[in-house]
């Protein structure tokens, strides 16, 4: 049972920090980049990808170990996979418009394009892919989507005390924003030695 525990444990932490979804496989930038000018806003587009991740790598995997492998059409698992974070990602904006309407108009366009964010489709091909079971996926899709949750929070945190310094103004706007992403990069390669 704990060597269950550790290999979970180790899961977690190598797709929360070592691989990244945003910083080292470079997937699901849109938002990480237009959503994480405030701390708050940032904070709210992360909880609704873990809720989304969490949500889709379970039911993915559910649907592709009990519908699509029995009746031998796995190779529709991505359209499959795709209609299913849709389906989420219409029920997190109906429940957002409802009960947080202003985390929903601060989120804005960027709220929908989490039906097309190649981070939450590339967690349950990677969930089908590396074998893991449904409750291994569900930690899998929890992690990553908690990693890019503090990714976003690091960069909208480093945006909000930069907008107060004096950047030169060829680096005004996007390029300083890429150039600090790719500097978190570099830092969260740092921690492909925990593992």
């Amino acid at each position: 049972m704990w060597e269950q525990v550790r290999e979970l444990l180790l899961l977690m932490l190598g797709s929360a920090l070592v691989s990244n979804v945003v910083l080292s496989q470079f997937l699901g930038l849109c938002p990480f980049l237009g959503v994480s000018r405030k701390v708050e806003t940032a904070a709210g587009m992360g909880t609704a990808v873990i809720f989304v991740i969490t949500l889709a790598s379970g039911v993915a995997g559910a649907i592709y170990r009990f519908a699509l492998v029995p009746l031998g059409i796995e190779y529709l698992q991505t359209i499959v996979f795709i209609l299913v974070i849709a389906a989420l990602v219409q029920f997190v904006e109906m429940f957002l418009k409802r009960y947080m309407k202003g985390l929903y108009e601060a989120l804005g366009v960027y709220l929908p394009l989490i039906t097309t964010n190649c981070a939450v489709l590339g967690v349950a091909l990677t969930n089908v892919q590396k074998e893991y079971g449904i409750f291994t996926g569900i930690v899998n899709g929890f992690a990553t989507a908690l990693g890019f949750t503090i990714s976003i929070i690091l960069l909208a945190g480093i945006r909000e005390k930069m907008a107060y310094n004096d950047i030169p103004e060829a680096f005004h706007g996007m390029p300083i924003v890429l150039l600090t992403a790719g500097l978190m990069a570099i830092a969260f390669c740092g921690f492909s030695g925990l593992l």
